[in-house]
């Protein structure tokens, strides 16, 4: 990393989640330059035969832009890509962060019955697979439901945030009656968890994971 602030890019799927990661970063990344680069039909092209071979080359090309402007590390904000990081990262060279990753630790940490919840099948998949690799690696063995929230997606889809938190929060709280800890697969149901009223932590990504950065970049600057 130069001797210069810190640059750092955000790789996003969905607009709703830039103006959080943003508040986020200022908080945690004071001084640090952020950029954000949002291809917002990646989710929908995932659930597309056609298109969905597609994904990783254009993800790579963004992370190409992203370092080609400068950046020193590269954050993808959805759980649906996640797991092309690492690959990602070897291709282009330059540190590509997950930003569910640190949410996933904390979750195989906390107990042995973990629920996850998602608005979307292509986000639910990817997320059930990085939590049992973060729990292989803590050596934990817990056991996982996910349900996918029928009619969550659409509404914030069509800007009705409010039906989209009131099936989110239903759904945490039918869930974790038989649970020690609630997922929220993606960063867009963050809003949500403030609403449900239950006794067990739920966990979304967009803190942690922006924490976990800002560790990450001063570690760089070592």
């Amino acid at each position: 990393m130069s001797a210069d602030a810190p640059r750092i890019a955000f790789v996003h799927t969905g607009a709703v989640v830039i103006p959080p990661v943003a508040e986020l970063a200022r908080e945690h990344l004071a001084g640090a330059t952020t950029v954000n680069y949002l291809d917002d039909k990646i989710v929908a092209d995932l659930g597309d035969p056609r298109r969905a071979a597609s994904v990783p080359e254009r993800l790579t090309d963004l992370v190409k832009a992203a370092k080609s402007a400068g950046a020193d590390v590269v954050m993808l904000t959805c759980s649906s890509i996640s797991h092309l990081a690492a690959p990602t990262a070897e291709s282009v060279g330059i540190p590509v962060l997950r930003i569910d990753e640190a949410m996933a630790d904390a979750a195989v940490r906390t107990g042995d019955r973990v629920a996850v919840l998602a608005t979307l099948p292509t986000t639910l998949t990817p997320t059930l697979g990085l939590l049992r690799e973060r729990a292989e690696l803590a050596g934990r063995s817990p056991e996982f439901v996910s349900e996918v929230i029928e009619g969550a997606f659409e509404a914030v889809s069509a800007g009705d945030r409010p039906t989209h938190d009131r099936l989110v929060a239903a759904a945490i709280e039918r869930v974790a009656k038989d649970a020690d800890v609630v997922v929220l697969a993606q960063a867009s149901m963050a809003s949500a968890a403030e609403a449900a009223s239950v006794d067990v932590p739920v966990l979304t990504s967009l803190e942690p994971g922006i924490r976990r950065l800002s560790e990450a970049v001063a570690t760089l600057a070592r």
